[in-house]
């Protein structure tokens, strides 16, 4: 009876062992594939990565999702009878030579078991925030943090191109803050029309002037910068609040400084967009 239950109990111990290491990989890898295959139709997706790498990140899912499904083709435990039989003779040497180990043995699987129990609390936890809580975009103190107050010079990755006939109708907010901070001739920018979407930050340069902001993404949010220009708006903190995405129609224009700003002829605020990266 006691050698009956104790092979009950490993059995059941080995079984649980094998569904923790199918989960910890053939399911949260398809949970994740799920969770990007969800993300991209419901066009979400680009909230994490560029939309240029979308099409990759599809197809890696699909891959990840149809190879999960065919792990669950095998029997349960395959993945740890790889390399676990090697005849009498390895089990002999083992036996001769693996002598002075053994006390040792039942300590490390116990650390392992925990590093591996702890390892897979966290990677659960991260696929489980990734189903079920609500896709959003990166938060407004976020930006700040990354761009003091004051800072509007943005380290794009890409430079923007500039010289005689550059055609400024398509700048973003991050080319434009790359012309302010990096342009040598602002008189040459001096008229030039904008239209541009962004949340208000503050400027620290009185209650006349607010930033508008715009996190800009190269591959993924991993990479985000925040890109900001100065926009004349009178009394704005009376009539927006710090993150209020808006609308800004309007001029660029020489201060008497030298120093280049926006001046709105209207500022509209609307909902945050459904893609609230530039790109």
């Amino acid at each position: 009876m006691p050698d009956t239950a104790h092979a009950a109990t490993a059995h059941t111990t080995s079984r649980a062992q094998a569904l923790g290491t199918r989960w910890l990989g053939a399911g949260l890898a398809a949970a994740l594939a799920v969770a990007t295959l969800v993300l991209a139709f419901t066009g979400s997706l680009t909230l994490y990565i560029s939309p240029e790498t979308v099409w990759f990140a599809v197809a890696a899912a699909i891959v990840t999702l149809i190879g999960a499904v065919w792990s669950c083709a095998l029997p349960l435990g395959a993945e740890q009878e790889h390399g676990h039989d090697h005849g009498d003779g390895a089990h002999d040497h083992g036996g001769e030579h693996g002598h002075e180990d053994a006390p040792a043995r039942p300590g490390r699987r116990v650390v392992g078991a925990i590093v591996g129990a702890t390892g897979g609390v966290i990677a659960t936890g991260v696929v489980a925030g990734a189903l079920l809580l609500p896709p959003a975009s990166l938060s407004v103190d976020m930006a700040m943090q990354r761009a003091p107050v004051g800072n509007v010079l943005f380290a794009g990755a890409d430079s923007v191109a500039l010289g005689a006939n550059t055609d400024t109708s398509t700048f973003g907010v991050g080319a434009w803050a790359s012309v302010f901070a990096t342009g040598t001739r602002p008189e040459k920018y001096d008229g030039a029309t904008v239209t541009l979407t962004g949340f208000l930050t503050p400027s620290g340069s009185g209650k006349d002037q607010a930033h508008l902001t715009r996190m800009v993404i190269t591959h993924c949010v991993l990479d985000a910068q925040p890109a900001s220009v100065p926009v004349q708006i009178s009394g704005w903190q009376g009539q927006y609040a710090v993150g209020d995405w808006v609308q800004v129609k309007g001029a660029v224009r020489v201060g008497a400084d030298g120093k280049l700003s926006i001046v709105p002829a209207s500022v509209s605020k609307i909902s945050e967009p459904k893609d609230p990266y530039e790109h």
